[in-house]
C-alpha cells in the first residue's frame, strides 16, 4: 500500500458541495457526513479513512462553495472556481513540527508559506481552529502542512468511515516534484510521486463489500 506516513486528509473538491457528495456516495457506498463552513466561502463534508483495520486520524474531506456564503462568486480555493466536476485536488499532511518543517523546505528551496490560522463551524455550532500553510502559488501537487493543536482531528470523530488502499502522485515528469518533496525533509510522509502521463492524483478506497474503487 502507498499511503504517506503523515497524512492528514486528502480534499476531494467541486463546484458543488451536494454533487460532490452524491458523486462519492455513489462510487464508494458512503454518504460523508456535513462538516460545517469557512470564512473563505466554502463548506466541506467529511468521511474517516482506515488503515491496515484502524481507524483514522486520516480523513476525506469533500469541500465546495457553501451555499449560504456572503458572496456570490465562487471562492477559488482549492481551484473550485475552475472545476466542472469532482475531483481529487490536494491532501495535508501533519509534521511533528509545522513551523520547523517550513523552515527546512525554505532552506531547501521550496516555500509552503506562511503559516495562518483558519477555522469552521460544526453543523452544531462548535468553532474549530487549527494552523495551516497555503503553498507556494497555491499549487496542489505539493501537500500543505496542517497543525490541529488543540483542535481534535476530524477524522476521529463520530463520521462514516472506508478503507484506504493507496494514494500517490502521478506525474509525467516525476523528478522535479520529487526534490521539492524532499526539501520538506518529511522522509516516506508525503504522497509517493509515479510516472504517468497525466498528472494528476490516484486515491484507491475499498468498499465494504470488499471491491475497490480508484478515484
Amino acid at each position: 500500500m502507498s499511503i504517506p506516513r503523515l497524512l492528514d486528509h486528502v480534499v476531494i473538491a467541486g463546484p458543488d458541495l451536494a454533487s460532490v457528495i452524491d458523486w462519492f456516495a455513489e462510487r464508494t457506498g458512503v454518504v460523508a457526513a456535513p462538516g460545517g463552513a469557512h470564512p473563505t466561502g466554502t463548506a466541506n463534508a467529511l468521511v474517516a479513512l482506515t488503515v491496515d483495520g484502524r481507524r483514522g486520524p486520516q480523513y476525506i474531506e469533500l469541500i465546495g462553495p457553501d451555499p449560504d456564503r456572503a458572496q456570490p462568486a465562487l471562492p477559488t480555493t482549492f481551484g473550485i472556481d475552475t472545476l466542472t466536476e469532482p475531483r481529487v485536488q490536494a491532501y495535508a499532511v501533519h509534521p511533528t513540527d509545522i513551523d520547523a518543517t517550513v523552515a527546512t523546505a525554505r532552506a531547501g528551496g521550496y516555500d509552503p508559506g506562511d503559516v495562518s490560522d483558519l477555522s469552521r463551524r460544526t453543523p452544531d455550532g462548535i468553532l474549530l481552529e487549527w494552523r495551516l500553510t497555503r503553498g507556494e502559488n497555491h499549487r496542489n501537487d505539493v501537500p500543505f502542512l496542517i497543525d490541529w493543536g488543540h483542535t481534535p482531528q476530524p477524522g476521529l470523530s463520530d463520521i462514516p468511515t472506508i478503507e484506504l488502499v493507496s494514494f500517490v502522485r502521478v506525474e509525467p515528469d516525476p523528478a522535479a516534484l520529487t526534490g521539492i518533496l524532499s526539501a520538506h525533509g518529511l522522509g516516506d510522509g508525503v504522497a509517493k510521486v509515479v510516472e504517468g502521463e497525466v498528472a494528476s492524483y490516484r486515491l484507491t478506497l475499498r468498499r465494504a463489500d470488499g471491491s475497490s474503487v480508484e478515484l
